[in-house]
């Protein structure tokens, strides 16, 4: 296919035609979890996506000679992220693409081009603005469901992106365990020995502390500090966590969200899990109406899933080694089994931190569904 045009999305039928593709790409595949239409549309709004304060963002969609939609890309330029790093790099993501390499070679080009025009000297991706953003390229395990967290693709993707020479900067794996019916013995004395040695106890959330007692805030403020080191990552301003502590929280069964304390009362752990949505949202479309709505809510509410997502574990630094994961799944385990979860994943993580992936070892996990963050220099 030599015919291939790729516009900066500027008019409503491009950004409609944006959002729909991947829908249209991924119509007949069972692994495809789709993104609610609604959260990519505003991903590009400054006004809902306080990211942009600090952030520099440009989707563009490719059409065939027919004026079809054939490939969408995101050029991203995270200015924090640059001066934190000492980079200069801009960022695709948002990618998707039939497969012909004159449409990927045409889509990253422009990001390229883009990127080039704005004084960047290195592309990498697929990244999103901050790190909680969806990242990283799937390069295995293709025959798995997706999730509601994470970038679902097709095989040819690795293919064209290695032709098109892009390389390896970073992968990231994620973990799988069967959910036991009782607390590992290794959880159960670490966790009371971490409660008399370290005055460490776990406390449950409500709606009360996380809008009126600022524990919403805590809870992100100490991912900051956790995550700082970690390949990418900038931290969340004020307003980017008031932001998250609105759009998540409400979707967040309290029960779920296991937080740490000490002794003098300061926040020093927190696992964020939920109930999977990947089934509801395959349902849905992707559009919360007419129906979209019933089927998120009734997974939410009513009707689990068997599947548990552990979205975030973060500790305090200075609390690291001192207990506190065996805290959360001595906390979780007992939940998980009244809620009938019989397994659960974990968010990708990065395959560099050994101290992170060594904490699932009691629990027999398997390594499932790497993705990998490419880079070129320009």
């Amino acid at each position: 296919m030599r015919n291939i045009s790729v516009n900066r999305v500027r008019t409503k039928r491009e950004m409609n035609d944006f959002l729909r593709f991947a829908d249209k790409l991924y119509a007949n595949c069972p692994y495809y979890v789709p993104d609610l239409r609604m959260d990519i549309r505003e991903t590009f709004d400054p006004r809902k996506n306080t990211g942009l304060e600090f952030s520099e963002i440009q989707p563009f969609i490719a059409y065939d000679a027919e004026g079809n939609p054939v490939g969408r890309i995101a050029g991203i330029i995270n200015h924090h992220a640059n001066e934190k790093w000492h980079t200069k790099n801009v960022r695709f993501g948002f990618v998707e693409f039939i497969d012909d390499l004159d449409v990927s070679g045409a889509l990253l080009h422009a990001v390229e081009e883009w990127g080039r025009e704005r004084g960047m000297d290195c592309i990498q991706g697929p990244m999103g603005i901050f790190d909680f953003d969806k990242e990283g390229m799937l390069v295995e395990d293709f025959d798995q469901m997706g999730s509601m967290i994470t970038i679902y693709n097709y095989p040819y993707y690795p293919k064209h992106m290695e032709t098109l020479g892009y390389e390896k900067e970073v992968d990231w794996v994620q973990i799988r365990i069967d959910i036991p019916k009782e607390i590992p013995e290794k959880y159960a004395r670490v966790s009371s020995l971490s409660k008399e040695l370290f005055g460490l106890s776990v406390k449950k959330l409500t709606n009360a502390d996380v809008y009126k007692r600022g524990y919403g805030k805590k809870v992100f403020e100490l991912m900051n500090k956790a995550y700082s080191p970690l390949f990418g990552y900038t931290e969340l301003s004020d307003k980017q966590i008031e932001q998250y502590v609105k759009r998540y929280f409400p979707l967040i069964n309290n029960q779920m969200l296991p937080v740490i304390e000490n002794d003098k009362g300061e926040l020093v752990g927190v696992a964020i899990t939920m109930g999977s949505l990947s089934y509801a949202l395959c349902k849905s479309g992707g559009k919360l109406f007419p129906f979209g709505w019933y089927h998120l809510l009734r997974a939410l509410k009513w009707k689990h899933e068997d599947k548990a997502e552990l979205l975030l574990i973060a500790v305090r630094p200075d609390y690291q080694g001192l207990g506190v994961n065996a805290l959360f799944f001595a906390d979780l385990i007992p939940i998980y089994n009244k809620y009938h979860f019989t397994w659960a994943e974990t968010g990708p993580q990065l395959e560099s931190n050994v101290k992170e992936l060594s904490q699932w070892k009691p629990l027999h996990p398997t390594f499932t569904k790497r993705r990998r963050c490419y880079k070129k220099k320009l």
